[in-house]
């Protein structure tokens, strides 16, 4: 089998909690060498302290956005700590943190610390809100960036409360773009032997999701507002009430319009003047819902699903997770595996999101515990028995 595309590359994982950990985890997944360092005694905030926890110390939701790494913990507030560091720095190819801005600075360890040692290290640092700007220092969390980049403006229905969106966006969406700035700049690094700093943040991630939203204000200047499961570019585009349930379906353009109509043998709204274009349905929407409704009330939600299908118009069930997870199509895309763990036993944890035919991704080690590799991390760096005690009387192993 080939090596898997990122197999030689070494990262230092120096993040916790969900946007660093899971940018980590994406790299990992794809072959990278991920070597955790984490705060001894506690480890990464969620080990401990958030999700639901099975035999070990460990949560699920840290089982699940560590898998492939090693851990090593390392007191960074100490010089031994702070030696042990810029030793493996040295010899990294990417560092991931997602301390406060400036946190990593006054360790003596920020880019410009460890650029001078290895001209070619990729330094990634994800923050709530970047690190320039009136709000730089800010604490930062995914429902702070949702309330503040205007996400959460449009969530929800009209007149409700504020609603944030069910999955962190912000986190995961800052995960991803992190992940592509970095390896876009580890390979310009393999070019030119040259690294870069990359400045990934919550807030800018979650902007960068509001293409429609802010297309439409620039557009009108008006700022969008929530439409619960509709949509302002289209109609009709939501879900829609059954005599069960709600399902989803959309007949977003002209020739699926005259489709559905016929379908559910309402052809007399073709000749409704307020539904004639796009435009129009979209400034009658409310009426359209009723009416389309009117019909769709007669009949449960998955006899609406397959009539709808079976005529190609876009529709479907509106899942729970276990369904989702557990379903036909979920199973058939290998959405959910189970890893061993040496305390857990069998864990069971997200698949890979996408899928490569040459170089498939692995699980290649559990998620690890606190502190596991250290003896075998600190080898491969040249740090032998002798060594490593004295280091550990110095406190760098040590909270």
């Amino acid at each position: 089998m080939r090596p898997l595309p990122l197999a030689g590359v070494r990262v230092l994982d120096i993040s916790q909690v969900m946007a660093g950990p899971y940018a980590c985890m994406l790299l990992a997944d794809l072959g990278a060498d991920v070597i955790k360092i984490e705060p001894p005694g506690t480890g990464d905030q969620t080990r401990g302290s958030m999700g639901f926890k099975m035999k070990g110390p460990d949560s699920m939701g840290f089982l699940n956005m560590n898998r492939n790494k090693r851990s090593v913990t390392l007191n960074l507030k100490t010089e031994a700590g702070r030696d042990i560091l810029l030793r493996m720095a040295k010899d990294a190819d990417v560092l991931v943190e997602n301390y406060r801005p400036g946190a990593m600075k006054r360790l003596r360890l920020g880019y410009e610390d460890l650029k001078d040692i290895n001209p070619r290290l990729v330094y990634t640092s994800i923050s709530g809100f970047g690190q320039t700007g009136p709000w730089a220092d800010r604490p930062g969390f995914d429902l702070m960036a949702q309330a503040m980049s205007g996400v959460m403006s449009v969530t929800g229905y009209p007149d409700s409360p504020p609603v944030k969106c069910g999955v962190p966006v912000a986190d995961i969406g800052c995960a991803l773009f992190a992940v592509y700035a970095t390896l876009s700049a580890y390979i310009g690094a393999k070019n030119t032997g040259q690294g870069q700093y990359v400045d990934a943040s919550l807030f800018d991630s979650a902007l960068a999701f509001s293409v429609w939203d802010i297309c439409d204000y620039w557009g009108t200047g008006k700022p969008p507002e929530p439409l619960g499961t509709s949509n302002k570019m289209t109609a009709p585009y939501q879900a829609m009430a059954s005599s069960d349930g709600y399902f989803v379906m959309g007949a977003n353009n002209q020739k699926l319009w005259h489709l559905l109509c016929n379908v559910i043998g309402r052809q007399e709204l073709l000749a409704d003047e307020r539904f004639s274009t796009i435009s129009l349905r979209l400034a009658n929407r409310a009426a359209l819902e009723r009416e389309l409704e009117r019909t769709f009330r007669g009949k449960p939600k998955d006899y609406w699903v397959d009539t709808l299908l079976a005529a190609g118009i876009p529709a479907g069930p509106i899942l729970t997770y276990p369904e989702a997870f557990e379903g036909e199509h979920g199973t058939a895309r290998h959405m959910k595996m189970e890893i061993d763990h040496p305390i857990e036993g069998k864990v069971p944890n997200i698949g890979f999101a996408v899928k490569l035919s040459g170089t498939p991704q692995q699980v290649r080690r559990h998620p690890p515990l606190l502190g596991e590799h250290n003896d075998e991390v600190l080898a491969e760096f040249g740090i032998g028995v002798e060594e490593r005690a004295r280091l550990q009387e110095q406190g760098a192993f040590a909270a």
